[in-house]
């Protein structure tokens, strides 16, 4: 026999869109065991932001070779590796600062993250102003597709970890 809704304080027992409560949170909360909690890692890696570095700069090289391949054109294939490696540079700068802040103070990781990531956009719009005069004959929408698809790589990475499991 399923159990019945407790009243609520106008006597109805019908729930609203407003009710947070959930049957499934009743029952009370259990701390997994040492044993527990490895298994779950082990089921569950960490994903390393180096290997997301590494996906996306596979991905640029892919994306720039295709790009030179389709037009023919060394402008665009080398736009298209400069868009790319303005993802890659900037997310191994913060690759490299996350691996240094420490993990005992979350206040501090939770600052040094915020830090981080303006050092990263701030090296991304460096990059990104500066394209015109690294790159001869530059090509922004070759720039800018191979940049957003360097950038939505991130995903593939974690899609390859969980096929590796």
């Amino acid at each position: 026999m399923k159990p019945t809704r407790p009243a609520r304080v106008d006597g109805s027992t019908e729930r609203s869109a407003g009710d947070w409560e959930d049957e499934a949170e009743e029952a009370p909360f259990k701390p997994l065991t040492r044993e527990q909690a490895e298994a779950l890692r082990r089921q569950h890696p960490v994903l390393s932001p180096w290997q997301v570095v590494l996906v996306q700069a596979l991905v640029g090289l892919l994306v720039s070779s295709v790009a030179w391949a389709v037009t023919r054109s060394d402008a665009v294939g080398w736009s298209a590796l400069y868009g790319a490696a303005v993802v890659v540079v900037s997310q191994a700068v913060l690759a490299r600062g996350m691996s240094r802040l420490p993990t005992e103070n979350v206040r501090a990781a939770a600052m040094g993250f915020m830090v981080w990531e303006l050092i990263k956009i701030a090296v991304a719009v460096s990059m990104l102003a500066a394209a015109q005069v690294v790159v001869p004959s530059l090509s922004w929408p070759a720039l800018l597709v191979a940049l957003v698809v360097c950038l939505k790589a991130s995903w593939l990475a974690l899609l390859m970890r969980r096929r590796v499991r």
